[in-house]
């Protein structure tokens, strides 16, 4: 029998409706990622323009987290949560208007706040799952916890596949694998664009309802003070200044604060760019993105594996060793062209799944409990290096041949770059421990 439970019992109803919110923002990042590909075909842009989408969503965490933090802190958990889940609602419902105007701009805007409330959420809900029980199964706790997460990830990519996608008359192609948007006239590509926005435009008000029925669930929800709470009511907190000063001295998540802003750049090239790479093969949209849904499902299935893995294996050498996979994957991916490439391609996901939890329990393992809140946000604004690469990666798309070989294939050089990164932080947190 274990000395520490995973999940205490009076912690059960509340770890389970903050798991939950795992699946929604699971939910927006990969309904998303395939809307750069959309967005690229119906409004007629530069992979490297389309791409703003990504730089919008995750902009808005580098944007918004230390705020969210620093909220947190004078105030509670729920209200930072309650807080999240108006913002991502009043996001997702400016779609109704973005899609009426038409305005690649206006779409970028409505991601953009409604991550704002996606950081508030991560902000509050990782360091919450980790305050839920001991601190020697924090690390697993979350990794459970961030299990629900690609749930939320399938749900997202099965309504792009499924719903949107196939519904994208912009992306009908001829008998030559060749769409055919780019030769119709203008009064014949405004009236399929307004019908391409209004799909695109839908399920973003669907979850923007749901987030509106959790955040009442939550409303009437009654939670637990955590360690850094009630230390907070008794007056007995460190002042920013000297939370800032802990968290710069700690080296192990100094590090990890970097290390995770090169995760999150891997993770979304190697999701959002699947689309371009299997159309580079001459398959479409629609067909393609079940490829990213089998990534998702590999994702889902490892990160279940890997938590398990966790009781026997010290999660520092586990971390290590899923990155020189990754590593490996990306490699196959660059270097192969043709389908023995996209499963490579699909395989990265396998190795990806530990890693943002691992590497956010890593750096925040020894971090005072006073300083958890804002050790989290920085951990959460390191999510904008989602934001920073895949312009670059779609810069190099555009280029459409590198030395003779598929542009395509040749930008899956960043994301190997990031899981060297990854593994050489997770072996210098292990020697250091």
């Amino acid at each position: 029998m274990e000395k520490h439970k995973l999940v205490e019992k009076r912690y059960l109803v509340t770890f389970v409706l903050i798991t939950s919110l795992f699946a929604l923002w699971g939910f927006a990042n990969d309904i998303t990622n395939p809307m750069v590909a959309a967005f690229q075909t119906v409004m007629e842009l530069s992979a490297a323009k389309a791409s703003m989408v990504q730089f919008a969503f995750y902009g808005g965490y580098a944007t918004m987290a230390i705020p969210a933090a620093l909220f947190i802190r004078k105030y509670s958990y729920k209200k930072g949560i309650l807080l999240g889940l108006a913002l991502y609602a009043i996001g997702a419902f400016l779609f109704i208007p973005a899609a009426a105007q038409q305005s690649f701009l206006f779409f970028c805007l409505s991601l953009y706040i409604l991550t704002f409330g996606l950081a508030f959420l991560e902000t509050t809900a990782n360091p919450f799952i980790l305050s839920l029980g001991s601190k020697e199964t924090s690390t697993r706790r979350l990794n459970l916890a961030q299990a629900f997460n690609p749930m939320g990830s399938l749900s997202g990519m099965a309504v792009a596949s499924l719903i949107v996608l196939p519904q994208l008359i912009s992306d009908r192609r001829d008998a030559a694998g060749q769409i055919i948007f780019g030769t119709l006239s203008e009064a014949e590509k405004a009236s399929i664009r307004l019908h391409d926005l209004a799909v695109i435009r839908n399920p973003y008000v669907a979850i923007g309802l749901v987030v509106v029925a959790i955040f009442v669930i939550i409303a009437l929800t009654k939670m637990p003070q955590t360690q850094s709470e009630e230390q907070k009511a008794l007056g007995n907190t460190h002042s920013t200044r000297q939370t800032l000063s802990n968290l710069w001295h700690n080296h192990i998540y100094r590090e990890g604060v970097v290390t995770q802003m090169f995760y999150v750049a891997a993770q979304i090239m190697t999701w959002t760019f699947i689309i371009q790479y299997a159309d580079n093969l001459g398959i479409n949209k629609a067909t393609a993105q079940m490829y990213n849904i089998g990534a998702i499902s590999l994702f889902l299935c490892s990160r279940f594996i890997s938590t398990f893995l966790m009781r026997f294996v010290n999660t520092r050498v586990l971390l290590s060793a899923f990155a020189v996979g990754a590593a490996l994957c990306s490699l196959g991916a660059i270097t192969i062209v043709g389908m023995a490439g996209l499963y490579c391609l699909v395989g990265i996901s396998f190795f990806m799944s530990l890693m943002f939890p691992t590497i956010y329990g890593i750096a925040l393992e020894n971090v005072d409990a006073q300083d958890t809140t804002l050790g989290a946000a920085f951990l959460v604004m390191a999510i904008v290096g989602g934001a920073l690469m895949p312009p670059l990666q779609g810069m190099i798309i555009d280029q459409q041949q590198v030395f003779g070989h598929p542009a395509v294939n040749v930008s899956y050089v960043l994301p190997l770059v990031c899981f060297l990164v990854i593994m050489v932080y997770g072996w210098r947190s292990y020697l250091r421990k």
